[in-house]
């Protein structure tokens, strides 16, 4: 029992290290596509049906079933984005055009870490602590001929949403489970090149350039877990809205001097059983992205209302909510290999009268195709691996801040990932 808390504490303190490092995920919406390998390699479902110990990040109902693991994997991520700026500026006073021409932003790859341990207490209960990035969002535009995206040195923003999410978990009966997940989550933050904005802010001094902010947020997810008939598990799972702390840094940029909450989202899913070596799954989710202001308020609320950024009803990314539905299908070719495969849908949450302020987060994505397998290595140790494509989407809509009719903004992006686990079973 030593050997394993002295193990898992080491392999905390390394996921979490890593953890505090750069991350990018703008999949749906910000939120990763899924948690955990081999939930992954089913384009994010697994509500029903847990395999690993990151089963709290999906549903920590799960965590009774997959038994005393501890899993470590990361994560390479290539999001691909880039805007289009079509028409030459006006140079009618009060406005604001942008520079005509397409520009790709940098910093292509990223290590997303994540670390999971589960014990169990008894048979009937158990604990574990799970550590992985929720999503976030990056952008690094260089400085163009007419220097930059806003004309003042390279865009961008880069956010970092870092969850620490201890868990109980205990079985109702023989075939059905709940658990509990109080969520620490750690966000950090640094916007640049939008000094041209000042005019719009409520706050100019706080508003770009301040470099990194940090700031920490609490909830909970809760979730149930259960066997309906032979071979039919469903499976429900809530996490509350993460109440943050405001960026300060940046409180002339966010809605309710930066605030920036983390949104609600629920899942609800089936995992059935179709074959003794196969089963099928389909999985729900929806993120309520519009309760938050500082993400959902849209850019009318400055040019219509007169509300600038940073004020308590102030401009965010105009974002609406998303729901994504997701299918993933697993089979066992042998004792010691299983295959998977999985498809998401989701509705891209950016409306076209929202590109302006969105060159920052072009989270246009909407397909993920996903494989992935698991590798039993002895009889307590596997390796999982899974990967992801997501194709290119484009939204365009006119510059609110121009002539009407003179300039249209495309952003476009496209990703994908590749992802490795070892698990230790004890």
């Amino acid at each position: 029992m030593r050997k394993v808390v002295r193990q898992s504490t080491v392999l905390f303190c390394i996921a979490a290290g890593l953890g505090a490092t750069g991350m990018a995920q703008a999949t749906n919406g910000y939120f990763s596509h899924g948690f955990g390998t081999t939930s992954k390699g089913l384009a994010g479902a697994g509500v029903a049906y847990s395999q690993d110990a990151m089963a709290a990040a999906t549903n920590p109902a799960g965590m009774v079933t997959v038994g005393d693991r501890i899993d470590l994997g990361a994560a390479l991520f290539s999001p691909r984005r880039e805007y289009t700026v079509t028409g030459n500026p006006s140079g009618v006073g009060g406005t604001f055009g942008l520079e005509p021409g397409t520009v790709e932003s940098d910093s292509d790859y990223f290590l997303i870490p994540h670390f999971a341990w589960n014990r169990m207490l008894d048979d009937q209960s158990s604990i574990g602590i799970s550590v992985y990035g929720n999503g976030g969002m990056n952008t690094d535009y260089p400085v163009t001929p007419m220097g930059g995206t806003f004309y003042a040195g390279a865009a961008g923003v880069d956010l970092t949403q870092l969850f620490i999410a201890p868990t109980y978990a205990r079985k109702i009966n023989d075939t059905a489970s709940w658990g509990v997940t109080p969520i620490i989550a750690y966000q950090r933050f640094k916007a640049t090149g939008l000094g041209s904005f000042g005019g719009f802010s409520s706050d100019a001094a706080n508003l770009s350039d301040r470099g990194y902010d940090s700031s920490w947020g609490y909830g909970v997810r809760l979730g149930v877990q259960g066997e309906v008939s032979p071979g039919l598990r469903l499976g429900a799972s809530y996490q509350s809205k993460i109440f943050a702390e405001e960026f300060d840094k940046y409180k002339g940029l966010f809605a309710e001097q930066g605030d920036f909450d983390i949104p609600a989202n629920m899942t609800v899913g089936l995992a059935w059983d179709v074959s003794p070596s196969s089963t099928l799954f389909f999985d729900v989710q929806h993120i309520w992205y519009s309760d938050i202001a500082s993400v959902g308020n849209p850019f009318s609320k400055l040019t219509v209302e007169g509300q600038p950024l940073g004020a308590d009803n102030g401009p965010g990314f105009g974002w609406k909510d998303m729901t994504i539905a997701k299918i993933g299908y697993q089979w066992q070719s042998s004792p010691d290999m299983t295959w998977r495969l999985g498809y998401s849908y989701g509705k891209q949450p950016i409306r076209d009268s929202e590109v302006l302020f969105n060159i920052l987060a072009p989270a246009v994505i909407e397909h993920h195709l996903t494989g992935g397998f698991t590798k039993q290595i002895g009889t307590n140790n596997e390796f999982n691996f899974a990967a992801m494509y997501a194709p290119a989407k484009k939204v365009s809509g006119a510059n609110p801040l121009e002539v009407p009719g003179q300039q249209e903004i495309e952003i476009k992006m496209y990703q994908f990932e590749l992802e490795a686990s070892y698990a230790w079973k004890f």
